[in-house]
C-alpha cells in the first residue's frame, strides 16, 4: 500500500493507523499547491479531488477520504481494536464520532487555514470551533479516548486536528481536557513514530 500525504495534514491520521495496526506501507509526499507528488507525478491523476490522503492499494485501486481510509485499515487488522466489529452497535458509535469530526471539527478549521479569510469570518470560525471543543471536552471528561478505554481510529483523527490548534492560534489551554487528551495520545509510541516520519518532532 502507498499513502499519499502532506506533512501535518489530515493524512497524518491514516499514517498513525497504519503504524498502530502494524501494516506495511510506503508513503509519498504531495505538494498540494502544485498537485505534484515527490516523484513528479500529477497527483490529480491519482486522486482527482486533489486532496490528501489517498491510499493506493496493492491491486491498483485508490481509496480517498480519511474516515473511509482509516476504517478500511482497521478492518484489515480487526484484532488491533482500532475499530469495533463491523455491524456491531459500537461500530455505529464510531461512525457517529467520525461523521462529527469530519463534518463539524475538520471543516471548522478550513477557514482558519485560508489567508484570505476576512477577520470577521475568522472570528466567527474560531467561535464555532470553540463550541465543538466545548462539546468534545464534555465527551472526554470521564473517558481516556473517544470510545472509552480503547484507542481507535477516531482518536487518530481527532489528535491530528487538535494539533492544528497551535497553527491557527487557538489556545487549547482553555480546554484542559483536550490539552490532556492531546498529550496522552501524542505520547503513544506509534504516534511518536508517525510524527517523526513526517518531520513533526
Amino acid at each position: 500500500m502507498k499513502l499519499y500525504f502532506s506533512t501535518g495534514a489530515c493524512s497524518l491520521s491514516p499514517r498513525i493507523v497504519l503504524m498502530e495496526a502494524g501494516l506495511p506501507f510506503t508513503a509519498e509526499k504531495v505538494d498540494l499547491k502544485s498537485k505534484k507528488t515527490a516523484s513528479g507525478a500529477d497527483y490529480t491523476g491519482i486522486n482527482s479531488k486533489g486532496a490528501v490522503p489517498a491510499l493506493e492499494l496493492d491491486n491498483g485501486q485508490v481509496l480517498t477520504e480519511g474516515p473511509a481510509i482509516i476504517q478500511y485499515l482497521a478492518d484489515l487488522k480487526p484484532d488491533s481494536g482500532l475499530a469495533p466489529r463491523a455491524g456491531s452497535f459500537e461500530r455505529y458509535r464510531l461512525l457517529e464520532a467520525l461523521n462529527y469530526l469530519t463534518s463539524e471539527v475538520h471543516k471548522g478549521f478550513s477557514p482558519l487555514f485560508k489567508p484570505d479569510t476576512p477577520t470577521d469570518a475568522r472570528k466567527i470560525a474560531v467561535e464555532n470551533l470553540a463550541k465543538k471543543f466545548d462539546w468534545l471536552s464534555t465527551q472526554l471528561a470521564a473517558k481516556k479516548f473517544l470510545m472509552g478505554d480503547t484507542f481507535t481510529v477516531a482518536d487518530a483523527y481527532l489528535f491530528t486536528m487538535l494539533r492544528w490548534s497551535a497553527l491557527v492560534h487557538v489556545d487549547l489551554s482553555k480546554w484542559p481536557v483536550l490539552a490532556a487528551y492531546l498529550a496522552r495520545v501524542g505520547a503513544r509510541p506509534k504516534v511518536q513514530e508517525a510524527l517523526h516520519a513526517e518531520g513533526l518532532k
